[in-house]
């Protein structure tokens, strides 16, 4: 394993801290610095660039991030264990790492970044992962304040981030709000031995570039049409779409669909003309 810099290798500084990784926070750590790296060159991190990192834990991806030339990384750490090894990386690297203790799902960031933007880079802990994605996608205005997300999920979450309708049993709302917002892909797989402790998973890394001009729509009645939609995937359209108006053959109609088709079949741009021609439909 290569050096990145000059500190402990991360065995070490977890040994000395007593960081065994806790299950209740869904910490995996990753010792690999190797990897940590290449994490940090396939974001598309630039020079200078701001990043924010959720669940540093030990550091090994915050290393690799300020080594690869990021110019700040805002880290977020509810696990006050960390926090004296955290600090020895920003005694490493005066004024380039802001830990922040506290939750991820709490903490509003854009006030920090005055006005700028940054890369979303982490590891994320597996217990949160999902809940953080879809509140970063749905941020007001768009787009907003980062530029690119590069996380890591377990596999199967990550072939629904990027599910079409072709992989119909991973397509379902988080890969239509995904989609549409974002150009989505997984760029390599982690394996389960290069986590201490190694999870009962494979682990891959996804990245999602904010679309600037997305189709039109109202991300909340967008909201609406998938929930209706994928709450009773097996069923059809014009029964499943009586959760948001009842007579759904008019929007179905505007959207260019067909009544008897199922939710795992209509693609985003299918969903986003639902929820345009949503707007001047009944209520139930």
């Amino acid at each position: 394993m290569s050096q990145i810099d000059t500190l402990p290798p991360l065995r070490e500084v977890v040994e000395r801290h007593g960081l065994m990784a806790q299950k209740s926070l869904g910490q995996n750590f990753l010792f690999d610095l190797n990897l940590t790296s290449r994490i940090a060159r396939s974001s598309g991190l630039r020079e200078g660039e701001t990043v924010v990192e959720i669940g540093p834990g030990p550091g090994g991806l915050t290393r690799a991030l300020l080594a690869a030339g990021a110019g700040k990384v805002i880290a977020i750490e509810r696990d006050r264990r960390c926090m004296p090894a955290l600090a020895e990386i920003a005694a490493h690297y005066p004024g380039r790492l802001e830990v922040i203790d506290g939750d991820a799902l709490a903490v509003d960031l854009a006030p920090r970044l005055d006005g700028g933007k940054a890369r979303i880079i982490a590891n994320l802990p597996y217990n949160i992962g999902t809940p953080l994605l879809v509140g970063w996608l749905s941020l007001e205005p768009w787009p907003s304040w980062w530029r690119s997300l590069t996380l890591m999920f377990q596999r199967e979450v990550a072939e629904r981030i990027v599910a079409t309708p072709e992989e119909r049993a991973d397509y379902g709302r988080l890969a239509v709000l995904a989609n549409w917002r974002c150009e989505t892909r997984i760029l390599f797989d982690v394996p389960r031995n290069a986590f201490v402790p190694p999870p009962k998973i494979t682990s891959s890394v996804v990245q999602l570039v904010p679309r600037e001009n997305p189709e039109p729509c109202d991300r909340r009645l967008l909201e609406r049409v998938t929930l209706a939609a994928f709450g009773q995937r097996r069923k059809m359209l014009r029964q499943s779409l009586k959760a948001v108006t009842p007579e759904p053959g008019g929007i179905i109609a505007a959207a260019g669909l067909d009544e008897t088709a199922r939710a795992e079949e209509v693609p985003v741009s299918g969903f986003v003309r639902l929820a345009n021609a949503l707007v001047a439909a009944p209520r139930p």
